[in-house]
């Protein structure tokens, strides 16, 4: 651990009043629950540029969110710095923020992933879906808890 940093930073975001668009904030917060030694828990409705701060001193970044067009259940993939249409002051992509990282700190961002938990239903007001519930386990039992284990 670097100055009392866990070494993991889990970060869902997503917006718990789009039904499935949770998907990635409740993850996070399941994990969260179990207080995991050398993780640290973040949660947000999107990524900003201010997040790159939550990254410095890290070993590894698991970023958590739904997605309406991966496969189901989940889809879990390595990320990198990519300087994309999402890249501005409001919300960014994990590829962006990792690129605002290297352009403030001079080099590259620790290991990062994405894990994308299928949703299907996205609109205001909406409470999860059925299948999005289904997956929301399958991920937090099959890949959240094994992955941030290791550490």
């Amino acid at each position: 651990m670097v100055d009392n940093i866990p070494p993991v930073l889990l970060f869902g975001y997503g917006n718990l009043g789009r039904g499935d668009d949770a998907l990635g904030v409740l993850a996070v917060e399941v994990i969260a629950a179990i207080q995991l030694p050398n993780v640290e828990c973040l949660t947000d409705m999107q990524l900003q540029v201010e997040h790159i701060i939550d990254l410095v001193g890290r070993e590894r970044i698991l970023f958590v969110d739904a997605d309406v067009s991966c496969t189901a259940p989940y889809v879990l993939e390595t990320v990198t710095a990519q300087r994309d249409n999402s890249y501005s002051s409001h919300t960014l992509t994990p590829a962006a923020l990792l690129y605002a990282f290297r352009q403030v700190y001079g080099k590259d961002a620790p290991l990062a992933q994405v894990l994308r938990i299928r949703g299907y239903s996205f609109e205001l007001g909406e409470d999860l879906s059925t299948l999005a519930v289904q997956h929301l386990d399958t991920a937090i039992r099959r890949e959240l808890t094994t992955t941030t284990n290791a550490y």
